[in-house]
């Protein structure tokens, strides 16, 4: 059925049954039945124009006609599920509305849930309709005055979120995982009670187990108190819920229902230094320093799995670099005869909002990758924020990178193809690790594969991250506390019940972290590395101090507050020769006259990227107005009455840094990427960074193909083994990787 269709079975039943329980006299269980119906009624009628203004234009937004998905697809997709739900509801009332069978309590209850889901898709539909005016054509961010950015999040963040988390949890996504999101949130309202009371480890996994069955079978009082903890408590409780996978209970269940394989060795790094050959001189090399950033020099674990043992797998040098785990860590067992080394070679990065996980988490999907591809794979566990935020990430990522690349031998392939994968935030390290490996000058990979990646990590408001109003694993406070983590510029403002939910070990993390952030702050680190490629890109003999450039570059900055740096003039690879017309610039700012280091950069667009697929203007009056008016006359969405939110509304500068946000890197940096092949999910908050980065992409004739799987959430690669669909998806990640791995044959010229 379409839209219309629905909405009009839907009024015509609605109306039906609000006058049956009408006629059934003053009784207030009537009267509530009759409001309920009466509701849904209004809301329909209200929602369908909007929706239909959404439909209407959403095909401009798309990648190209097979790709037919973007945020705008998605809310209309989201608003149609809940008005089939209420539709099916209507429709079974209308039939047993007068048997004895039929249970009011709980119908009413139901329908009362599902009408507050309506009256907030309803919001999000004119928000969406506010992005379309304010939006540059074919823009799904905005790109503009922080102030409105702040302005619409402001209004946004304080609508109802509870409904979404009771009775109505999932009704979006495919029906086989909806039960599985069910578990995940009662675990972590369960969760969070137990952890404002200080217990940690298992023992706080155990007594929610044993405390869940209220929050089981009081849907109400699980949306309201899963609404609470997105909005108070801060990162340091998401980085222990998403980490209860680490436990070695749970991590040893799932890897019981995962492929055997040969090996699954933890390796420890060491943090030295070495010589890697630059792809467009091999006899010159570049050095490749160990991370540095916040703590300095550190070793950096990765952990190596493989479906059959390999040659170089058991080798002494490859030994000496394991990293005892206990028990579980001991899986290289004898066999007659080694397997010869793989033409092949898969890097992983794990995902997790640079937060949270490691490698154990992803190691189950890992292995059947490892099965399938017959490949091995190294998956990179690298330092996570607040503690480490950015640039410790990338640069633990790149190393490990580096070193994986010279010693393929010892992992036992051969390296003649390699792939980069990775999920989420992984994937945003994927792309960040390939364009800094194009800055030195070393060999990129042979392509990348990105599962629904982050792409932007500023607070900007895109139809896509509408939804996340209603995720139930990726809630807009969750979002940004992550990124504020990850920036470094995790917020001061904590309240006293949440210091002692932290504990003793959990305190000193935090304040090691602001430390840490305010040594960030006075560093600026990731720019060194950047101003030290130029000296490292000659032979050893013949590397330049890069002092006096830091120095010609404070000058200047000292000279003129707002110096422009274009990238011609500093070229990430260390060239002299002029590029075509640059798209960003680079200003400068000293924050201290005697301390070189000191220097911030931020990119800011030159001028605006014009959009030929779109052929709709919209009303420059439209463009003008904020969001105050979004609503009609008469429309009032459910406001949260958990209180204010504790969420930034305004972007460190910092989260501009393309090595931050590859969305925003400019044309330069992202032709230097390889084939990029990304599965996004289509009612994913991230969804609309994979349509952007797949569309800038192709308009720079790079290879990029994006495929989006529909009905599943986030994250869906750590459930792979739960359903069909889940299965599915997980295989399609595993084709695009074998894209990289065995690219098909090049058609012969005409």
């Amino acid at each position: 059925m379409d839209l219309h269709s629905i909405t009009q079975s839907l009024v015509t039943l609605a109306e039906d049954n609000m006058a049956f329980f009408s006629s059934q006299g003053p009784g207030e269980t009537a009267r509530r039945l009759s409001s309920v119906f009466a509701g849904v009624r209004e809301q329909a009628l209200g929602l369908e124009p909007a929706l239909g203004r959404l439909l209407s234009v959403a095909h401009l937004f798309d990648l190209d006609a097979e790709t037919p998905a973007n945020g705008y697809r998605s809310l209309v997709h989201t608003a149609r599920c809940c008005l089939a739900h209420l539709l099916h509801k209507c429709r079974y009332v209308a039939s047993n509305r007068r048997s004895i069978f039929f249970r009011t309590s709980h119908n009413l209850a139901e329908l009362e849930a599902y009408l507050a889901a309506l009256t907030q898709l309803r919001a999000l539909a004119y928000y969406g309709q506010r992005l379309l005016a304010i939006n540059r054509p074919g823009g799904l961010f905005f790109e503009g005055d922080e102030k409105i950015t702040a302005e619409f999040l402001r209004e946004y963040v304080t609508l109802h979120k509870g409904c979404f988390y009771g009775r109505c949890l999932g009704f979006q996504f495919t029906p086989a995982i909806r039960p599985f999101l069910q578990t995940i949130s009662i675990g972590l309202v369960s969760f969070g009670e137990h952890y404002k009371r200080n217990e940690t480890g298992l023992s706080v996994t155990a007594s929610s187990l044993f405390t869940s069955g209220r929050f089981a079978i009081d849907p109400e009082l699980r949306g309201a108190e899963f609404e609470r903890i997105i909005q108070n408590l801060d990162v340091h409780f998401w980085k222990a819920f998403w980490n209860i996978t680490e436990i070695e209970v749970l991590s040893s269940l799932a890897n019981m229902a995962s492929a055997t394989v040969r090996i699954s060795r933890l390796l420890s790094l060491p943090p030295e230094a070495f010589e890697m050959p630059l792809t467009s001189d091999p006899k010159l090399t570049v050095t490749i320093s160990p991370p540095l950033a916040h703590t300095g020099p550190g070793p950096v674990l990765i952990r190596l799995i493989s479906y059959d043992l390999r040659e170089g797998q058991d080798s002494e040098e490859l030994n000496s670099l394991v990293k005892s785990e206990g028990p579980r860590g001991l899986e290289l067992r004898p066999r007659p005869q080694q397997a010869p080394r793989s033409r092949s070679l898969v890097i992983h990065i794990h995902g997790g909002g640079f937060v949270a996980q490691t490698s154990r988490s992803h190691e189950p999907y890992l292995k059947g990758w490892a099965q399938e591809l017959g490949a091995p794979i190294v998956s990179i566990d690298y330092s996570l924020a607040p503690e480490a935020p950015f640039p410790r990430a990338l640069e633990e990522c790149f190393f490990a990178y580096c070193w994986a690349v010279k010693h393929c031998a010892l992992l036992g392939s051969t390296g003649e193809r390699i792939c980069l994968a990775g999920d989420s935030a992984g994937g945003n390290l994927c792309f960040t690790v390939s364009l800094r490996a194009a800055a030195y000058g070393v060999r990129v990979p042979d392509g990348i594969m990105a599962a629904y990646p982050v792409t932007t990590l500023q607070s900007a408001a895109s139809p896509s991250r509408l939804l996340s109003i209603m995720d139930p694993l990726l809630p807009l406070s969750v979002l940004s506390k992550c990124v504020s983590a990850y920036s470094g510029a995790e917020t001061e403002d904590q309240s006293d019940s949440d210091q002692k939910a932290l504990g003793m070990m959990g305190l000193v993390r935090r304040d090691t972290s602001l430390l840490l952030r305010d040594l960030r702050l006075g560093a600026s680190s990731w720019l060194n590395s950047f101003l030290e490629l130029s000296g490292r890109k000659s032979q050893k003999s013949s590397i330049a101090p890069v002092e006096s450039m830091r120095r010609s570059v404070s000058e200047a900055a000292l000279a003129q507050p707002e110096c422009p740096l274009t990238l011609k003039e500093l070229s990430l690879k260390g060239s002299s020769e002029a590029t075509d017309t640059p798209e960003m610039s680079l200003s400068v700012e000293t924050l201290g006259p005697n301390t070189p280091s000191d220097v911030n950069f931020f990119l800011r667009p030159e001028h605006p990227r014009e959009e030929d697929e779109v052929k709709e203007e919209l009303n420059p009056k439209d463009r003008s107005q904020g969001v105050s008016n979004a609503f009609p006359e008469g429309f009032h969405p459910r406001r949260s009455s958990q209180g204010a939110i504790r969420m930034p509304l305004y972007s460190a500068p910092i989260v501009k840094n393309p090595f931050m946000s590859p969305l925003l890197a400019p044309d330069s940096m992202l032709k230097t990427l390889p084939p990029v092949h990304m599965v996004a999910c289509a009612l994913d908050p991230m969804l609309d960074d994979s349509v952007m980065f797949a569309r800038r992409l192709r308009g720079l004739g790079q290879p990029v193909t994006l495929r989006v799987v529909e009905g599943l959430p986030h994250g869906f690669l750590s459930l792979a083994a739960l359903c069909r669909e889940t299965r599915q998806a997980t295989e399609l990640c595993v084709e695009r990787i074998r894209l990289v791995l065995s690219p098909p044959p090049a058609a012969p010229p005409p």
